[in-house]
Order: structure tokens, then sequence, then C-alpha cells
């Protein structure tokens, strides 16, 4: 039997909100072993001068937990 855990994590990027997902993915990556999926909870934008200039995303990372 496997058993699962979730970290949710913020990640960022000044370019697209699949550019701040792909980032979060990688850092995730480099820390959590076995991650299988990610659930983005929430997407938002920084705005300055009417410009967005940040994008942001809340995802939660499921990753398998080893024996």
């Amino acid at each position: 039997m496997s058993i699962a855990k979730v970290s949710e994590i913020i990640s960022s990027s000044s370019k697209s909100f699949e550019d701040a997902i792909e980032k979060g993915i990688s850092r995730a990556n480099k820390t959590l072993d076995n991650v299988k999926s990610a659930w983005i909870k929430d997407q938002k934008v920084e705005v300055v001068n009417g410009k967005i200039t940040e994008y942001r995303v809340i995802m939660k990372v499921t990753f398998i937990l080893k024996d």
C-alpha cells in the first residue's frame, strides 16, 4: 500500500501562469521524492501601473512516501 502526502507551495513568474507552475514543480522535485501530481488551488497577478508584473500560483503537490 502506498501513502501519499500533499504539500502546498506558492510559485511566481514574470512571464506567465504556466511558467510559474513549471518553476514550482521543478523546485518541488528537487526536495520531494516521487512527485506525482499537482492541483492548482489559486492564481493571482500583481499589477503595477495597470500592467501585470508577476503571475502567482498556489498549488498542492502530491508525492508518494517511501516505505
